[in-house]
């Protein structure tokens, strides 16, 4: 079990979907969350930072804004994402850039950032953990989402590597592959129009499997766990 009561998490991607509510469950479970996102329309208060996980200095500046402010981490969950849609041979540069920085290469590099912190968060004797959300996507890519199935195919394969890294140092990392969601994330598709998905998963229903595994010290969620 582990008891978030007090646990600083930092939530990036936290401006709305999965993200917006993770933040708000965790908070009713105690922990006190450092909500990031990277568009200023979609923050607001105190412990709120903007920072864009696309370049390369936006996740360590995520961890120097909650470290500053909270003098320890103890959590970080990746709920930042974007999606596309098309076929592959019509894929463009800048959408492959887009997937891959945001869904990838950006949260990366922020479990990197991160793992100092997490890691002096378990030798204070507390239990810190990462979440990430690669997706069902990432078990069954997707056609006509190809790129998108890759790049979140590339978080779950680094996560899957580096948690059995991360557990040695005390931290426990868990990945998410949830089925097709109700967080309007299609809709806002940065290429192409979604398919018809047929029923989705409710998202208050997933945050909260997810909050639960949390606590529990569950150390994976396939997409199975989301349809039990």
């Amino acid at each position: 079990m582990t008891d978030l009561d007090g646990a600083v998490v930092l939530v990036a991607g936290a401006s709305g979907g999965l993200g917006q509510r993770l933040a708000a469950m965790l908070e009713d479970e105690g922990a006190v969350v450092v909500r990031a996102a990277r568009r200023p329309e979609s923050l607001s208060g105190p412990g709120a930072y903007l920072a864009d996980l696309r370049e390369r200095s936006g996740g360590a500046a995520l961890v120097r804004s909650a470290l500053d402010e909270h003098g320890r981490l103890d959590g970080v969950v990746v709920a930042a994402g974007v999606v596309a849609f098309g076929a592959a041979k019509d894929l463009d540069d800048d959408t492959l850039d887009e997937l891959v920085e945001t869904n990838a290469l950006g949260p990366i590099r922020l479990l990197r950032a991160a793992h100092p912190a997490l890691a002096e968060s378990a030798a204070a004797g507390r239990e810190p953990f990462v979440v990430t959300l690669s997706g069902v996507v990432s078990e069954v890519p997707t056609v006509g989402m190809a790129a998108y199935s890759a790049s979140k195919a590339a978080l779950a394969a680094f996560v899957t590597a580096a948690g059995r890294e991360y557990r040695r140092d005390g931290i426990r990392v868990l990945d998410a592959r949830p089925g097709h969601t109700d967080t309007g994330l299609a809709t806002r598709a940065v290429a192409g129009e979604a398919p018809a998905f047929g029923a989705a998963l409710d998202p208050d229903a997933v945050a909260e499997r997810i909050v639960r595994a949390i606590a529990d010290g569950e150390k994976d969620l396939p997409s199975s766990a989301f349809t039990d």
